[in-house]
């Protein structure tokens, strides 16, 4: 494609007239910005995600095209309304625009948007010392970042450079993103294998087993390969929704100090209240060495992440504290979404919330299952981090695009096709987790007939 500045010029000014409101949002304007929006996914973002969300692009007479949100609902620039039992994969932990989210990010926008780079921010460092009142064991010091991608590859790099050693045990049909460090400890082959060779000395354990992890422990150790931490997510979340037996992670804690290696904990979807406690790691007593936030971190309005640890492992962060770096990550209005989001949860118990609304759930869908067994194989999950089970991808795809059909937007996990997550804001008002649920039997219900 031809450089043309002035037709890029007319094109941001045509999208910014309307995000500002100086073009008036009529039908026709409307039209517009859907048959728009499905020509530039298929020129310049990906084809692929046309064919990946064919439930949104056959909705109806226009493709459904995201324009607002509030809470638990969200609106498509038609005006079609959907309940969210999505929750933008763990996300929108308080809903989408949470008012005293949003208001703490105007308020610093007006003040200082991004940093100096060189003076001491302070609501940086306000957050920095929340987290650390916030944290189990004696995790204090972190960095911020904007994803939770970043976040792992700020563990891996913490636990190598203290630990002098390079290897990782990471678990089969894991996630912890993927960039080449994050996507090296995946534990599934569709994301890695066109992309090697990544990183090496990265074992794997089934997850849940904590005996298989002390295995891998003893043959690196016999064979002199040095391991610098275990990675694992609490619960898998893109495996879908996997809850471990409850001694794993315990047993996990004591292996690691048998065998002198770090125990980092992938907190980015489980952190912040959505399997019914602060972190996902307190349903188990258990104090990790590392731990990796993201998503909720930001109180869903700011991309926001981090990765904090003990002041004894952060203390090889400090002779050079340029070894890792960030011109954006943990700015001023992502670490003051950060703090109003905090707030929110422990004022609104969002924890609390998502442990009384998962065991309700939980019960509900496994009466489904009773109801749809040809349907509904398997029901899993802790808290807001649910996952249903079905005989193959294609029913995933129809109930999907059922609940599309009824005004509820879901999505399946990326590791495993099979699985659609329930997984809405932990403060969803319960007449709405009520709505959803009685769509999703409807959906069933038809598949089933």
């Amino acid at each position: 494609m031809s450089r043309d500045k002035q037709a890029a010029l007319k094109e941001a000014k045509w999208m910014n007239s309307i995000i500002t409101g100086k073009t008036a949002l009529t039908e026709e304007v409307k039209k517009e910005i859907v048959n728009k929006t499905t020509e530039n996914f298929a020129d310049y973002i990906n084809k692929g995600f046309l064919e990946h969300r064919k439930s949104a692009t056959i909705a109806g007479d226009f493709a459904l095209t995201e324009w607002t949100g509030q809470g638990s609902i969200i609106r498509d620039v038609m005006g079609r309304e959907f309940i969210d039992a999505l929750g933008g994969f763990g996300l929108y932990s308080l809903g989408i625009a949470h008012p005293k989210v949003v208001a703490n990010v105007q308020a610093q926008l007006t003040r200082s948007p991004q940093y100096s780079q060189e003076m001491l921010d302070p609501v940086r460092a306000q957050l920095g010392r929340v987290l650390a009142h916030l944290t189990p064991g004696k995790i204090q010091y972190g960095f911020f970042a904007n994803s939770g991608t970043e976040a792992v590859e700020g563990a891996m790099k913490l636990a190598r450079l203290y630990t002098g050693k390079p290897g990782f045990i990471s678990m089969l049909n894991s996630f912890h993103g993927k960039t080449a460090g994050a996507l090296s400890l995946m534990g599934k082959s569709v994301f890695k294998e066109p992309l090697l060779p990544l990183l090496g000395n990265i074992q794997y354990a089934p997850f849940g087993d904590a005996d298989a992890v002390e295995l891998e422990l003893k043959k690196a150790a016999q064979v002199g390969t040095g391991i610098a931490a275990v990675i694992a997510e609490p619960v898998q979340g893109e495996a879908g929704a996997i809850v471990p037996p409850d001694d794993f992670w315990p047993k996990l804690r004591k292996i690691c100090d048998k065998y002198g290696v770090l125990l980092i904990a992938d907190e980015v979807q489980t952190g912040f209240g959505r399997v019914g406690e602060t972190f996902a790691v307190d349903a188990w007593n258990t104090e990790p060495d590392i731990m990796c936030f993201g998503k909720a971190l930001g109180g869903g309005v700011v991309a926001c992440s981090g990765f904090f640890s003990t002041p004894e492992i952060w203390s090889c962060m400090e002779p050079n504290p340029f070894m890792h770096t960030t011109t954006t990550g943990g700015n001023p209005i992502a670490c003051a979404a950060a703090l109003a989001g905090i707030e929110v949860m422990l004022e609104e118990d969002t924890p609390s919330q998502a442990a009384e609304k998962g065991t309700y759930t939980l019960g509900i869908l496994n009466k489904m299952k009773e109801r749809y067994p040809s349907v509904l194989k398997n029901i899993r999950g802790k808290g807001m981090l649910i996952g249903m089970e079905f005989s193959d991808g294609d029913i995933g795809y129809k109930v999907a695009a059922g609940l599309f059909k009824r005004g509820v937007l879901t999505s399946g996990t990326l590791n495993n096709s099979k699985v659609i997550r329930i997984e809405p804001a932990l403060n969803i008002p319960m007449n709405l987790l009520d709505e959803m649920l009685n769509r999703l039997d409807d959906t069933l219900n038809e598949l089933a007939s």
